[in-house]
């Protein structure tokens, strides 16, 4: 039976409950399909850092390298500052594993209701995320700190290999999906590095002759996001616009706790990374009520990654079966249940896939 072993980072808050919530889902899909599992718990989080005074131990990097893929929960704490949190575990990471791709998937699930009215098409779309340089980059400083002269400066940095290899990862997901590219731009305002990202958009799209091309700025993509999310395919943003651009579609399809995300090295010489985009709310926490959803359809993308597609297609197939066929959701879907039992009704709807298609 093939094993993967799998490293585990549950963080902070809510992370903890949806964590191994999503781990009883993916469990009971390697058991259908044929597959282990080895899951290896890590502790490193901001509570790590109130006791160490860091996210995680200098060797952290080494240790999750042994690892097929790391499954991450949420991290954050309100008395450690996001900075700290975000460039003491994420960062290091995504950037020391080249998970130069952050894939988020736009879609609305069968029986959730978009903020939108009147949504007569399907939303489905992809989001490609630029994830290792653009504008969250280390390059910059302050000056003169605690006077009426201080300054901040930060760089935003844009490699011809960074840009290159992300619209050429979207180019690839649009040849096998609608055929069309829409990239983010903003190169009326940003006068040097948003032409650069343009010009080598057009570049790789010279290689992808039968793959539509548009350019459109970041302010009305927005817009474009809100009016016509349907007409979209494949988006392709530098980091920032990215990171907006996929909390204002996760909104649109019905909650941010329910959208998945990938950090992803698509040579898969390192680990890639699967985590929800919601925090680690701490408000909610140990209540019982978080949304695993999140985090089961970010281990239903991790299947897929590691060569079970079928599995990942089932898990959200079971998903979506809970949310359209019964009242088993939580509170911020409007509904009353809690996290576990959320977590079990996927994990039947898993087991009625099963029966369907051994009966088939």
């Amino acid at each position: 039976m093939p094993a993967h072993k799998i490293a585990v980072l549950p963080g902070d808050g809510i992370g903890k409950e949806v964590v191994p919530a999503a781990q009883q889902v993916l469990d009971k899909a390697a058991e259908m399909w044929g597959f282990e599992l080895t899951w290896t718990e890590f502790p490193w989080s901001c509570e790590y850092f109130r006791e160490h005074n860091r996210m995680m131990p200098t060797d952290a990097i080494d240790q999750l390298a042994a690892f097929d893929e790391v499954f991450l929960g949420a991290v954050g704490d309100p008395a450690i500052p996001d900075h700290v949190s975000l460039w003491g575990l994420l960062i290091p990471i995504r950037r020391s594993f080249r998970q130069y791709v952050n894939l988020r998937p736009i879609k609305l699930l069968d029986g959730i209701q978009s903020v939108l009215r009147d949504v007569a098409e399907p939303i489905d779309f992809l989001v490609v995320r630029e994830n290792n340089e653009g504008e969250y980059s280390e390059v910059g400083g302050r000056l003169y700190e605690g006077t009426p002269q201080e300054l901040a400066v930060q760089e935003s940095i844009f490699t011809r290999t960074g840009v290159e290899r992300v619209m050429e990862y979207a180019f690839d997901l649009a040849a096998g999906r609608g055929g069309k590219v829409v990239s983010a731009t903003k190169s009326n305002g940003i006068i040097h590095t948003m032409p650069f990202w343009d010009q080598i958009g057009r570049e790789v799209a010279a290689r992808y002759p039968d793959i539509e091309l548009e350019e459109v700025h970041i302010d009305a993509l927005a817009a474009h996001f809100t009016l016509r999310p349907t007409t979209f395919d494949v988006v392709v943003a530098s980091n920032l616009f990215g990171d907006i651009l996929t909390d204002l579609g996760a909104a649109l399809v019905g909650s941010i706790g329910i959208a998945p995300s990938a950090n992803l090295n698509p040579e898969r010489a390192f680990p890639s990374m699967f985590e929800p985009i919601h925090g680690s709310a701490p408000d909610i926490a140990g209540k019982g009520v978080a949304n695993p959803i999140g985090q089961i359809w970010s281990g239903a993308m991790m299947l897929e990654h590691i060569g079970y597609p079928e599995a990942g297609e089932d898990i959200l197939a079971a998903v979506e079966d809970v949310l359209a066929g019964s009242q088993v959701r939580t509170p911020d879907l409007g509904g009353t249940a809690g996290t576990s039992e959320v977590t079990d009704a996927v994990v039947a709807a898993l087991e009625r896939t099963s029966n369907r298609r051994d009966r088939a």
